[in-house]
């Protein structure tokens, strides 16, 4: 019976990806449009070049710039239907291909975030709950504060500034995606997600600590990190899993700012350059994959509960 109910749910959460798509895409177009340019004018804005008005015109028609846009939208949901998401007005490539050629690259740069992030904050969450109140529960706090409240590209220029500027131990950036030229960019992504993961941890964990059957463990003569590690890690693993889906997900589509600054060759800069250039297919191409990447993530973190806390209802019944 349970396997019924976690097909029906699946099937159902897949159903809901697709308006959910559709009004994403719609939006990103109609955003688009409302800008108030287009790849070719900003394409010879880029170039200081004065054209003439039929010259632009021209070019409009070639790239079918000239029709309204619920048609060029009606057009583009037509060719993605066929698995042709379009050509770059910029280079010609195409766009789908684009994106896979530079993902690779982010989902690296994630990889080593993530794991930066948990070898961070998971010790420090579970560290600060067990030390409650102690001075270095504050201190950990403070951290978390401080790492919450700056913004990321800022911690990314002092990073740049300390490491690669003042003692030069890494490059300041590099037109390859090494092990080095990701170490800057993954700390700062860390930093990041770590002050905020130290805040949840330390939460669900105290949580759990405060639950009748820790107490009852301890006067039995349990011994305190049995406990801590065979139960009330286990039940927060829950919390663990959450952020580790949500952060996948921003992760895969915050990291513009950081690649940016950084110029690491990932989706996020090219979604940036592809905005700054009006490059429609390839921001609708960045938009749709996302989009799935992200509906994805949030799917397999939902099976993953049921896998950690049996007592999650699937289709509204218990298993």
């Amino acid at each position: 019976m349970m396997n019924s109910y976690m097909k029906s749910y699946i099937i159902r959460r897949l159903l809901q990806l697709i308006p959910v798509v559709i009004g994403i895409t719609l939006l990103s177009f109609a955003c688009m449009y409302l800008a108030g340019s287009d790849a070719v004018a900003q394409k010879y804005e880029q170039t200081g070049m004065a054209v003439a008005q039929g010259v632009l015109d021209s070019e409009r028609a070639q790239l079918g710039l000239d029709r309204p846009v619920y048609i060029q939208y009606a057009d583009w949901l037509i060719r993605l239907l066929h698995g042709d998401m379009g050509q770059s007005y910029v280079s010609g490539q195409s766009a789908a291909g684009l994106f896979f050629s530079k993902l690779p690259a982010t989902l690296a740069l994630m990889a080593a975030s993530l794991v930066l992030t948990l070898c961070i904050s998971v010790p420090l969450g579970i560290f600060s709950a067990v030390k409650k109140d102690s001075f270095w529960d504050y201190g950990i706090r403070l951290f978390s504060f401080c790492g919450s409240s700056i913004p990321g590209f800022v911690i990314a220029l002092l990073l740049v500034y300390v490491f690669a500027v003042r003692y030069a131990l890494v490059p300041v950036m590099t037109v390859r995606t090494t092990g080095e030229a990701m170490l800057l960019p993954a700390c700062t992504l860390a930093i990041v997600m770590s002050a905020k993961y130290i805040r949840q941890i330390r939460t669900a964990v105290l949580e759990e600590m405060s639950k009748p059957y820790v107490a009852g463990a301890r006067a039995r003569g349990i011994p305190f990190h049995y406990t801590l590690y065979r139960s009330i890690l286990r039940a927060a693993s829950v919390t663990l899993v959450t952020l580790l889906a949500l952060s996948m997900g921003s992760l895969l589509g915050g990291t513009a700012v950081v690649e940016t600054i950084f110029m690491w060759d990932g989706i996020g800069k090219l979604a940036v350059d592809a905005i700054a250039m009006r490059d429609y297919p390839i921001i609708q191409a960045y938009v749709f994959w996302m989009a799935l990447i992200y509906m994805f993530v949030n799917l397999a973190a939902d099976i993953s509960y049921h896998l950690f806390v049996p007592a999650i209802r699937w289709g509204g019944r218990k298993r």
